[in-house]
């Protein structure tokens, strides 16, 4: 699995499980290897609006984005880039908006969303809603997303402290999410990779049964992304599994990519 840039190869591994406690799947992961491109989504909504949801924002993304990638290649900015994300975004937003305004069985149906895009030894991150993105590096995981939710706002105001939020009744209130409205608003940064980074994307099903701590111990304690995954799933599904548990894995290690390829601007 390669990217289309270089230095950096970038290995992706998605993988999706019920939990122990949810019927239905409402959690949804697409990646493209060719464009080191990544999406995780967590829908939510009665029936199964949620998944359709969820589904609709990574199908959506993962291929408009990748197509955009694939002809802009290297030759882009990451200010282009960055703006590419935006409009697949608002595009995917608005699709689900109508589906749910056009369908009373899918009212009020949203997800979460977390795009991660590798290009040369930079990320390019954008997020919605409370799904993260981790990064583990030289033993340190560190959370580079950071919620949007009523509990971070409580945090952040200083009204409760990060060991209290672990105990709160309020852990599933986003304040924003994709579809819900006409317009959403991606958050989006840029990281510098660095080579044997592990990045890992993650629904609240994982890092609400599992503090920090425990997830960097099973990443260091696995060396392939596969294991690694079944690890994490596991070890939620051992605490409880509550919700639907979804991941995706990108490791970062020294190489080329293959030659860059012309590019055309994006169209919406």
């Amino acid at each position: 699995m390669t990217t289309a840039s270089v230095p950096f190869t970038i290995e992706l591994h998605a993988a999706v499980d019920p939990g122990r406690q949810r019927s239905n799947n409402e959690d949804s992961v697409a990646v493209d290897d060719g464009v080191a491109l990544a999406v995780l989504a967590d829908g939510m909504g009665g029936y199964n609006a949620g998944e359709v949801a969820s589904q609709m924002a990574t199908s959506f993304i993962c291929t408009e984005l990748g197509r955009w990638l694939r002809e802009a290649s290297s030759q882009a900015s990451d200010a282009e880039v960055r703006r590419a994300m935006d409009i697949c975004v608002d595009n995917a937003n608005r699709a689900i908006f109508n589906a749910a305004n056009a369908n009373p069985q899918y009212a009020g149906m949203g997800t979460t969303l977390v795009v991660a895009v590798f290009r040369d030894d930079r990320l390019l991150l954008g997020h919605v809603g409370d799904s993260r993105c981790y990064r583990l590096r030289a033993g340190r995981l560190q959370q580079i997303t950071r919620d949007h939710s009523l509990l971070q706002e409580q945090i952040d105001a200083g009204l409760i402290t990060p060991e209290q939020a672990a105990f709160s009744a309020n852990k599933n209130l986003v304040t924003r999410a994709v579809g819900v409205e006409d317009t959403v608003l991606l958050e989006t940064h840029q990281h510098e990779v660095q080579p044997a980074d592990l990045y890992l994307l993650c629904s609240d099903g994982l890092s609400d049964m599992l503090d920090d701590m425990a997830i960097g111990q099973l990443l260091l304690a696995h060396d392939s992304l596969e294991t690694s995954s079944e690890a994490l799933i596991g070890a939620a599904n051992d605490a409880g599994g509550k919700d639907n548990i979804s991941v995706v894995l990108a490791r970062a290690s020294g190489g080329a990519g293959p030659p860059a390829r012309s590019w055309w601007p994006f169209r919406r």
